[in-house]
């Protein structure tokens, strides 16, 4: 890793990058950041206006930095836009990064990637992971599992099901979750010059440290006591009746969707739990937040921000 510049991010403005920069400002990190709008002034940030479209922002966002930490990408769209947004971005990323010397490169994937045939989300993800492995510079991919924490909408369904009593499941199966907070410590840990040596050209998988993850049900039953529910009624639900659902919901809700096809074959697979062999180097990073305390914490943000 070269310079002692600032850490350039993109994808600062979204679930994910807002808990780094959380993290960032409590370790007294200088970030440079990109930003589509314009942004609020915050202490030790430098926003820079522009997207992953646009290789003149890129090239300032890296100029002089020590690493890049590549966030940004798109969930829920057209086959053609997550290609765009998560695989051609990504493209543009690494080729502005190696114009400007920049040799440190942490990439947020996802698990999904790990399944590409199964969604066309998993498949830009995959398309993504694959310009980093040939992008010649020191790389580190993360593969984080469901995200959860504070200002997450992904999960909030469930919170609202749960409150009362009901939290309706896909097909049984099991799945890692990982802290929004534990993540971006993880994603600070693998940009400092350290982490070079242990993780450079490694995909890590980092999860709660539940080993086997958890089941449907546990999950939710999980999400009713954080919520001060005693018990929650879990059904799982047929998976043609998940697609039919989610063609629906795509039908009338289009853009605004969040039950998508895509989405629904992601949620059908059974197994999402996190390869223990890829685990990060516990010297590095373990996780911190024991995931019913994080999901008690969760609740209470939620119903301070007016969510619930």
């Amino acid at each position: 890793m070269t310079g002692s510049g600032p850490l350039a991010i993109t994808g600062a403005t979204g679930f994910v990058g807002q808990a780094v920069l959380d993290a960032a400002a409590r370790q007294g990190l200088a970030v440079r950041a990109l930003a589509r709008r314009e942004q609020p002034p915050r202490a030790g940030v430098e926003w820079l206006r522009g997207d992953l479209a646009d290789g003149a922002a890129l090239r300032r966002l890296v100029a002089g930095a020590r690493a890049v930490l590549h966030v940004a990408g798109v969930k829920t769209a057209h086959p053609t836009g997550l290609h765009a947004g998560n695989a051609a971005g990504t493209e543009a990323v690494v080729e502005a990064a190696r114009a400007g010397g920049v040799e440190r490169l942490v990439f947020v994937s996802s698990l999904a990637a790990r399944m590409p045939g199964l969604s066309a989300y998993g498949r830009s993800k995959r398309h993504a992971e694959e310009i980093v492995q040939t992008s010649g510079l020191d790389w580190t991919i993360v593969r984080p599992p469901a995200i959860y924490g504070p200002r997450d909408c992904d999960l909030l369904a469930l919170f609202r099901a749960a409150r009362w009593g009901v939290v309706p499941l896909p097909p049984p199966g099991r799945a890692s979750v990982i802290h929004v907070d534990d993540l971006a410590r993880l994603l600070l840990a693998l940009v400092a010059p350290a982490a070079s040596p242990t993780t450079a050209e490694r995909i890590v998988d980092p999860d709660d440290g539940r080993p086997g993850g958890w089941s449907h049900r546990e999950l939710a039953c999980a999400i009713g006591a954080a919520l001060g529910r005693r018990r929650v009624w879990a059904p799982h639900l047929p998976a043609p009746l998940l697609r039919t659902a989610a063609r629906f919901d795509s039908l009338l809700r289009r853009e605004a969707a969040r039950l998508t096809p895509d989405r629904a074959g992601y949620m059908i697979h059974p197994d999402w739990v996190c390869a223990p062999e890829r685990a990060p180097p516990p010297d590095l990073w373990r996780p911190g937040i024991a995931t019913p305390q994080g999901l008690a914490d969760t609740a209470r943000w939620y119903r301070a921000a007016g969510w619930l």
